[in-house]
């Protein structure tokens, strides 16, 4: 059952999916509207979960369930990330693949490989206070953690000591 998400608990457990760039208003309204339908109908083992999404800075994708009277099987979970991945397919973007850290430069969102990302530090486009996603955001409460300088990160082993 969908829930508006300002509502939704302090204990919520949260999945954070990062678009690499900046979604379109008509993208934006799309993804609303299949979410919406899909947090409706969002169960496990035929219980409706109280379920909610939020989009933020254009970019972020925030899908929340409230487990306390019920967790979230690993079906239920399976049928979000299926949903998002036709959304990347219809639109053209990448959701779920976790291999990929998003930082703050000019105040623009900008999204790297993590693979790559040893060289952005280097090159001083990611400093210590650079913000980055924190990927270890797993409830609702942490969420005002979900921007945190690479310093707190795992991007800290790369800056000089």
């Amino acid at each position: 059952m969908y829930v508006d998400f300002n509502k939704m608990p302090e204990h919520a457990r949260v999945w954070v999916y990062q678009a690499e760039r900046p979604l379109s208003e008509q993208e934006v309204n799309q993804i609303k509207s299949r979410l919406t339908t899909f947090c409706q109908g969002w169960n496990t083992h035929g219980n409706l979960m109280p379920t909610s999404f939020d989009i933020i800075e254009g970019q972020i994708i925030l899908l929340a369930v409230d487990e306390s009277n019920l967790g979230a099987s690993g079906c239920s979970i399976d049928s979000s990330v299926r949903l998002l991945r036709e959304l990347e397919s219809q639109l053209g973007i990448d959701l779920t693949n976790q291999g990929k850290v998003s930082y703050k430069n000019q105040n623009k969102i900008k999204v790297s490989p993590a693979l790559g990302i040893k060289s952005k530090v280097l090159s001083g486009e990611i400093s210590t206070d650079t913000e980055v996603i924190n990927p270890l955001i797993k409830e609702k409460s942490e969420l005002n953690q979900l921007w945190i300088p690479a310093k707190s990160s795992w991007l800290n082993k790369f800056f000089p000591n």
